[in-house]
């Protein structure tokens, strides 16, 4: 379709919208993982001025608005992440974040209108796979978690993070079995068929496998994303991934190694540093000075650009 003046205009002000409404939840919720729920209540409140689609977004405000005190506002957002999508029941009834509500009438009435809604998507689910994927999923996460916590407490060279490190490759090694097996047998099935966290599951256990196998498993992955059956974000994780993997600069930033000159964490070789945050953007990932913030690395380009050529220099030569 041509476009107009108009249409341009209208196009170029959708998308700058967007990203300023993306840019504003970025940082709530980066105010909210350091605890200053007020700002980070404060941010959400600007951000849906702008933009009011996200049931994952209301979701997080509403914990925001609990941990804050503010029932009413917390209740208000809970209620249209439910009208935008949001369903996950058995999140909701054991967060923490929502303890403070738990009393309230209104929570026994916003857990039945969710249940509702949960009812309303299982009728179409392949509940056995559904169930299997699940299965795999809490097997594959627990693990993981034990493991990044043992090496900010004991150190990345330490009996136990060796210890839960060889667990967790005997997890992956019999996880990778069954989901290769209904990948093969029922290709990339989507959230219509097995549910969000069951999706994402084949996702996981694919990116925790080894480069021959995510190889195989990338074009599969291709056409899930465009036919609606996975997300942009786990394509553009599993791209890096495999071009780490092979000696190339990932698109994407999300692969996290080792700067050994200082011992601390860096981005892996990547590719155009400088529109970085336009291709994440157009994928549905935030801004990767907000995505790094967890591996204490704080993002200069400039910085970065200097650091490349040693970080190339010491990628050279490694196996997978």
């Amino acid at each position: 379709m041509k476009l107009t003046i108009t249409t341009v205009l209208l196009f170029i002000c959708s998308v700058t919208y967007g990203q300023k409404y993306q840019s504003i939840v970025d940082q709530a919720d980066s105010l909210y993982k350091i605890k200053q729920y007020q700002k980070s209540v404060d941010e959400y409140q600007e951000a849906f001025k702008i933009e009011q689609k996200s049931g994952f977004d209301f979701y997080n405000a509403g914990c925001a608005a609990s941990l804050l005190g503010n029932k009413q506002l917390a209740f208000e957002w809970l209620n249209l992440a439910l009208k935008n999508g949001w369903s996950n029941f058995e999140h909701t009834t054991t967060d923490s974040d929502l303890i403070a509500l738990h009393e309230s009438e209104k929570w026994n009435v916003l857990l039945t209108e969710i249940q509702k809604e949960v009812d309303k998507k299982e009728a179409f689910l392949d509940k056995p796979l559904r169930a299997k994927l699940l299965k795999i999923y809490d097997s594959d996460q627990p693990i993981r978690v034990k493991y990044l916590s043992a090496q900010k407490e004991f150190g990345y060279q330490s009996r136990e993070v060796d210890s839960l490190g060889k667990v967790m490759m005997h997890q992956d090694s019999t996880n990778l079995v069954e989901v290769t097996e209904i990948l093969d047998t029922d290709g990339w099935v989507g959230v219509d068929k097995v549910g969000g966290i069951a999706n994402m599951t084949l996702f996981l256990v694919i990116q925790h496998a080894g480069l021959k196998t995510q190889q195989k498993y990338l074009p599969m992955l291709r056409e899930a994303v465009k036919s609606g059956n996975a997300k942009g974000s786990a394509l553009a994780l599993l791209e890096d991934r495999i071009n780490i993997r092979q000696g190339k600069r990932q698109i994407y930033g999300s692969q996290i190694g080792v700067y050994e000159k200082t011992g601390g964490n860096c981005v892996s070789p990547l590719e155009d540093p400088d529109n970085v945050d336009k291709r994440r953007a157009e994928v549905g990932l935030e801004p990767l000075a907000v995505y790094v913030k967890q591996w204490n690395i704080i993002w200069s380009v400039a910085e970065y650009k200097k650091q490349m050529p040693e970080l190339e220099k010491q990628e050279k030569g490694k196996t997978w």
